[in-house]
């Protein structure tokens, strides 16, 4: 067992994630559980717990821990779900969806990342999760209804939430963050009923845009 790597796991929790407000306990065994070094790029393993992005190619990078741990948090997967990833990235995410039971199919445009990701992924022994080459702001996703989706990159507008909202369950969540740089609001909406949606401002951040969105020339939240 690398003990440098569970200290500093367990210091991410303590010091980065618990003092943001993530109290979930199974959003906490998760993200305790998962093994973050794994999934970053080697150039950047001694920063793998640190509260920063971590580059990892394509003009992309991580979200920082806390952010992941608000988003867990707020989309309370639970055993059985089918869940759709936008963003695989290196697969951190996909990996936390997946260790508090859901049922993941994960989209990521760039066929590099994709393939890193698989790799890490069954590496860690998550076998049973579905990551597809594809760009999810295209169109509906095969595999849906879903109970959760998690956009893991900002888009500057609102534009798509009509075609991610359509794909929800009842009382499906969707976890997404919009906006343009320097200050962007993360969202948690939540399908009630047959067609009404409820929305909650979660907190104000900033991350990278997801690939192949169209920026508005001026955009209001």
């Amino acid at each position: 067992m690398d003990t440098t790597a569970e200290r500093a796991r367990f210091n991410m929790i303590q010091q980065q994630i618990r003092p943001w407000d993530v109290l979930d306990d199974r959003t906490l065994e998760a993200m305790s559980e998962v093994r973050r070094e794994c999934f970053v790029p080697d150039a950047y393993q001694g920063l793998a717990y640190a509260d920063i992005e971590i580059p990892i190619g394509q003009g992309t990078s991580m979200l920082t821990p806390k952010i992941v741990g608000r988003m867990l948090q707020a989309l309370a997967v639970m055993p059985g779900e089918r869940v759709l990833e936008i963003g695989t990235g290196t697969g951190y995410v996909t990996a936390c969806l997946a260790r508090m039971g859901g049922q993941v199919t994960s989209l990521e445009i760039d066929p590099d990342l994709a393939t890193m990701a698989r790799s890490r992924l069954l590496e860690q022994g998550f076998d049973g999760i579905d990551v597809r080459v594809a760009d999810a702001l295209a169109g509906p996703v095969d595999g849906g209804p879903f109970a959760a989706i998690a956009v893991t990159g900002s888009m500057p507008s609102a534009a798509a939430l009509p075609m991610l909202e359509a794909q929800l369950a009842p009382a499906g969540r969707l976890f997404c963050i919009l906006g343009v740089a320097p200050v962007m609001e993360a969202l948690l909406i939540t399908r009630v009923g047959d067609r009404g949606m409820r929305r909650e401002r979660l907190f104000e951040t900033c991350v990278p845009t997801l690939v192949n969105v169209v920026e508005p020339e001026e955009f209001e939240l």
